[in-house]
């Protein structure tokens, strides 16, 4: 299975929150977050659930649990996103 802490680290630096900040709209203890982020646990789904939503980003849990890889959904909403906001200036 993929390793997910990567993902859990950057979507909570892209929100802006620090590990302290994260534990504690999390309900979790800092060290909790520090070992899922170096993928030392895995998180429930309603945990999981709950990261994607403090940190914004529901379309990566849809990706989570359909077993579809992070990267390649970060990458074609990219392509997508750039695509509408060109055909939206012209």
């Amino acid at each position: 299975m993929q390793q997910l802490g990567e993902f859990f680290k950057r979507s909570r630096k892209l929100s802006g929150l620090s590990q302290e900040a994260m534990a504690e709209k999390m309900f979790m203890p800092r060290s909790t977050i520090s070992k899922i982020e170096n993928d030392k646990m895995e998180l429930k789904v309603s945990d999981a659930a709950r990261w994607c939503q403090v940190t914004n980003v529901p379309e990566f849990l849809a990706a989570i649990l359909c077993g579809v890889d992070v990267n390649t959904v970060v990458h074609t909403l990219t392509k997508l996103i750039g695509g509408f906001i060109t055909f939206i200036n012209f």
